[in-house]
């Protein structure tokens, strides 16, 4: 059954537009803008059977690279949930694939030879909240890398589990790495106590073996931090940053949010911005952390077709690092514009409403992210 669904996931990138070349993830073939701007956008939280208009205002954008965030499918929820596992992720992206808004928003990937890059969440992974236990992360991962398009043995660990994997975009004339980790593979069980941090119950995992990303992942990620770049955008599907709500976020295991903060500074990686997605809003956030020569800015974007009504308690979630307003709870998109003016680099982190207007936005010389 797998290996039929796979067969027809591989002719439905015909509509998806996502092939790979000769089994490989394609960089060759990354657009070079035309000028002295550039876009990379980013999103999350896309519901496969709802409508979709998000998708055209990314295309209008018109981003060299577009980074689908995770949850880039609910194969966990409705009536999936009645389906066996795991061919309800397959019947999930199939779904997704045949939706009129993303046939479109594929065709016009095609056409203006937009870039795309992917990581997953929990909902595609599989199940929600979902970690290491997950029994079916292989057969996932299977179809995670048919839908998008990528060499299943270069994602992770070769032939075993983890989507983690990087890829480099030429923006603006700059060279910028997108990493994106896998959130989900690797991580050890959220830890609950009742009563504790309503609605869930999630407080911190201390133990002294709790990881977030293990420990292949993180040496991968060592290496890719000591590779040159104009430009870092890592893609963590969940919160890096933001630490007070009761939500899934890296802060739920302080140790792994403290490791991240001295690895940056142990590789002397520059110009590092982070994304993530997950919460179905949208917010900035800016930290200095003290292991840090420069602060570190992430910009959370969430959901494509899914984000929390304006009235939603998370209206009044407080995030002591996040910047520029109030958190954004409607549809909308994440873009990272460069722009280039007499040889300095700006770069403008934004939100974006699902028509394309920009709700948010904080702009940091590129300088600014270097020691």
């Amino acid at each position: 059954m797998f290996r039929i669904f796979l067969f027809s996931l591989a002719v439905l990138l015909t509509i998806v537009g996502c092939s790979s070349n000769s089994g490989k993830v394609s960089t060759a073939s990354n657009p070079v803008l035309k000028g002295d701007i550039g876009r990379i956008a980013f999103g999350s939280c896309l519901r496969q059977w709802a409508p979709q208009p998000v998708l055209k205002s990314i295309v209008k954008a018109q981003p060299d690279a577009f980074i689908f965030m995770g949850d880039n499918v609910y194969s966990d929820v409705g009536p999936y949930r009645q389906q066996a596992e795991p061919q309800r992720i397959g019947s999930a992206y199939s779904d997704l694939a045949f939706n009129p808004d993303f046939k479109q928003f594929s065709a016009a990937v095609r056409q203006q030879n937009i870039h795309l890059a992917a990581t997953w969440d929990d909902h595609d992974y599989g199940v929600n909240d979902g970690g290491a236990e997950y029994p079916f992360k292989q057969a996932s991962k299977g179809y995670f890398a048919a839908f998008f398009g990528l060499d299943e043995s270069r994602l992770g660990e070769a032939f075993g589990p983890g989507v983690y994997h990087s890829q480099y975009v030429n923006s603006a004339g700059l060279s910028v790495q997108l990493i994106l980790l896998d959130t989900r593979s690797f991580r050890s069980p959220l830890k609950r106590s009742a009563g504790a941090c309503a609605p869930t119950g999630i407080v911190a995992n201390n133990a002294d073996d709790a990881t977030v990303l293990g420990e292949t992942q993180w040496q991968w990620l060592k290496s890719e931090l000591e590779k040159p770049a104009d430009l870092r955008l890592i893609a963590s599907s969940i919160q890096l940053l933001a630490s007070e709500h009761c939500f899934e976020k890296w802060a739920n295991f302080p140790q792994e949010r403290r490791r991240f903060f001295q690895l940056i500074k142990d590789t002397g990686a520059e110009a590092v911005v982070l994304l993530s997605g997950d919460r179905h809003l949208g917010e900035i956030s800016r930290y200095q952390a003290s292991t840090l020569n420069y602060p570190l800015y992430e910009v959370t974007s969430s959901g494509l077709n899914s984000a929390l009504p304006s009235n939603s308690p998370a209206s009044k979630e407080p995030n002591a690092l996040r910047v520029g307003g109030n958190n954004l709870l409607l549809d909308n998109f994440g873009v990272v514009e460069i722009r280039v003016d007499n040889g300095d680099t700006l770069l403008a982190l934004q939100l974006r409403d699902s028509e394309g207007n920009i709700r948010r936005e904080e702009r940091v010389p590129l300088k600014l992210l270097k020691k």
